[in-house]
């Protein structure tokens, strides 16, 4: 039987149900596309909801950034009930005597010029532009400095210890992760009781990236494997852990697992062109007139990134920064000496 002819009425209509049917599918694929992408993003948010939020009952097993527990703060500042947790001995068995020497080495920058600072668009203005710049040679921590460090150093000076050190003690099993909750002046006084320093921010930065301007210490691509960042493990971990991210002078951890204070004032680079950056803290965020007020008018830099940090403030020329009198569960240090100390070795 043969067909009729499709009139061309009818070819009109089937190509504008056609064109319907095409035009369903595409608003279908891209209405579930959509979905699919927000209930990724729900699950990333749910993640990192679940990575920096805890349990109520499971307060005591999590450090606790500044502005938190006020009432605790305000016991810990007045030294209330403090007790002296460790005695000689008992500091001398916080780690094996192996682990001890490791983290007393140090490691010898040599004098050079190195590239400081990026011309990246894709940076804040306070880390533009790239200089030239030379150092003297110095000398820098291997490591940062730990919470057995620390320790020694708190009874020693019968020193106020971080505030997550319940009864004064070192949370278990952080003995060699760095130090937390130490603010700008705590870090000071560390290292002057080492005999050393805060290392300045040209110091820090040449130690961390070399002479050849990487953008981290281990080269140019970001590899997840080479350091603790981005809540990627929840908390610090061991200054021993991420030994394949080191330096190329052989310095370890200067990407994520602590931001660390350097010595100097936050201030804009010499040739820098970020005049909309904000360098100085608000005046009322300060009360009174003494001295104190006037040196703490300022912010202290810091590097490195941390656990917390996004990935692209680990790199080796971000610069961060906070008031000298803030701590918080991701702040720590290590120390630098201008001199060659005693018994190191270059």
């Amino acid at each position: 039987m043969a067909r009729k002819p499709v009139s061309v009425k009818e070819k009109k209509r089937r190509k504008r149900l056609a064109m319907a049917v095409l035009l369903t599918c595409v608003a279908a694929a891209m209405i579930g596309g959509s979905l699919h992408v927000m209930k990724l993003g729900s699950m990333r948010m749910d993640e990192m909801r679940g990575k920096i939020s805890y349990d109520i009952a499971d307060v005591d097993k999590h450090e606790r950034a500044a502005g938190e527990d006020i009432y605790i703060e305000a016991k810990h500042e007045a030294r209330i009930d403090e007790k002296k947790a460790y005695s000689t001995e008992d500091l001398s068995k916080l780690l094996p005597v192996d682990v001890w020497k490791k983290l007393n080495l140090m490691v010898h920058i040599p004098a050079g010029t190195f590239k400081m600072g990026t011309n990246s668009v894709r940076t804040n203005d306070a880390d533009r532009p790239v200089r030239h710049i030379h150092t003297d040679d110095f000398w820098i921590d291997k490591y940062p400095v730990t919470n057995a460090e620390y320790a020694r150093f708190v009874i020693e000076k019968n020193y106020r210890p971080p505030l997550n050190w319940v009864d004064g003690k070192i949370p278990v099993n952080t003995e060699d992760r760095p130090v937390a909750l130490v603010s700008w002046y705590n870090a000071r006084d560390y290292c002057a009781w080492e005999g050393k320093r805060l290392p300045e921010e040209v110091e820090w930065e040449k130690a961390a990236r070399g002479t050849d301007a990487r953008r981290w210490p281990w080269g140019n691509q970001m590899d997840v494997s080479r350091l603790n960042t981005y809540y990627n493990v929840g908390h610090s971990t061991s200054v021993f852990k991420y030994e394949h991210g080191a330096s190329p002078y052989g310095v370890m951890d200067m990407a994520g697992n602590i931001s660390e204070w350097v010595f100097d004032v936050y201030n804009p680079y010499v040739t820098s062109k970020g005049k909309t950056i904000e360098f100085h803290p608000r005046e009322d965020q300060f009360s009174g007139t003494g001295k104190e007020n006037v040196e703490r008018d300022v912010y202290r830099v810091m590097r490195g990134g941390s656990w917390k940090s996004d990935p692209f403030s680990t790199e080796s020329y971000h610069r961060n920064y906070s008031l000298p009198n803030m701590a918080s569960d991701f702040y720590g240090f290590r120390c630098a000496s201008t001199k060659k100390p005693e018994g190191v070795a270059e």
